[in-house]
């Protein structure tokens, strides 16, 4: 954090801060860029692995909050070097209350859908529409603060994707709650402990969310197909804090509809990509439910029963299932791999 308000500083001639970094990411208002600050070379020690970059920031009815987080990102653009190749999507999903509009007087591409096809699908085509070699999401509400790309830029210059964690933080306490305990089950899932599953801020190479775009269902549990197959599938993936802000209308995320869809997405993509981590605990019960109820049946009526018999029958299908998964989920590891002899 220190290194990115020394950059900024010496980037604007402003004097920036640690806690002046940490404020603005909180509350959103930065210090308005000088002309010339685009113009500046690379600083030493800044980003030089991302320099082509497409912003993509899915809408529905986002009038009162597109404006302002429009001009928020080139502020923040306009503090850092130039990049190579840079643009911003505005993916309009059915909205009617002008969003396209004020995208385009913003200054962005605008790609819109004629009619409401989830959070998801507006992410898909816009990660289809990228030009830039790293996407970088957030949502058009605003509570995404721009002033902490810079710390996301700084990370992707070591991992694949950098996430802007929460931390079970940001929302209401129903929904801290629920997205603690979609981490932990995702983390034993991944084999890794992820902070923050369902975060829709996110910094990746387009080339593994171009590979990935097939799997993401079209609803909000996007991010947690993405975080999930990149982990299984060998991926650096970091997690910055951030601190969200309060959005301006109301959210279009359903906490009973979207819970419990996230839950079926999760085991899902375990299923998908690491099919033994469901299949050996179900196996390994089901075997001990096997050999309880043959230990308790020869005691009680000195016989083997056929209930025994099926227990350990099914946990013999299950554990041969997940193998063969695995077997499977090894074909979909090559597909993922291609984005890296591109």
């Amino acid at each position: 954090m220190t290194a990115i308000a020394t950059a900024l500083s010496a980037a604007t001639g402003l004097p920036v801060g640690t806690s002046d970094l940490v404020s603005l990411m909180a509350g959103g208002d930065l210090p308005a860029a000088p002309p010339e600050a685009v113009a500046r070379p690379p600083l030493p020690g800044w980003t030089t692995r991302v320099r082509s970059l497409t912003v993509v920031v899915p809408a529905r009815n986002e009038a009162a909050n597109l404006p302002a987080l429009l001009q928020e990102l080139e502020q923040v653009f306009g503090l850092l070097p130039a990049f190579d190749f840079r643009e911003v999507i505005v993916v309009d999903d059915g909205s009617s209350d002008g969003t396209s509009e004020l995208a385009a007087k913003g200054g962005a591409r605008v790609v819109r859908h004629a009619e409401a096809l989830g959070n998801g699908a507006a992410v898909k085509r816009g990660i289809r529409e990228a030009r830039g070699e790293w996407i970088l999401l957030l949502d058009g509400d605003g509570q995404h603060p721009p002033a902490a790309v810079p710390a996301l830029l700084q990370l992707a210059e070591r991992y694949d994707m950098v996430v802007g964690s929460r931390d079970g933080r940001g929302g209401s306490y129903h929904r801290n709650v629920a997205n603690r305990i979609y981490n932990r089950l995702a983390s034993y899932v991944s084999g890794r402990r992820i902070p923050d599953l369902t975060s829709g801020f996110r910094l990746l190479r387009a080339d593994i969310a171009k590979d990935l775009v097939y799997l993401l269902p079209n609803t909000f549990s996007y991010p947690t197909t993405i975080t999930m197959s990149m982990l299984r599938a060998g991926y650096g993936v970091a997690f910055q804090p951030i601190a969200v802000r309060r959005r301006q209308g109301k959210s279009h995320v359903r906490l009973l509809a979207d819970g419990s869809r996230f839950l079926l997405i999760i085991l899902r993509v375990a299923t998908f990509f690491a099919p033994l981590r469901v299949f050996m605990p179900l196996s390994l019960l089901v075997a001990l439910l096997g050999v309880g109820w043959y230990v308790y049946t020869y005691l009680t009526e000195g016989r083997f029963t056929n209930m025994a018999v099926v227990l350990l029958g099914q946990a013999t299908l299950l554990f041969a299932l997940g193998l063969i998964s695995e077997q499977v989920a090894a074909l979909r590891y090559q597909r993922l791999g291609r984005g890296d002899e591109r």
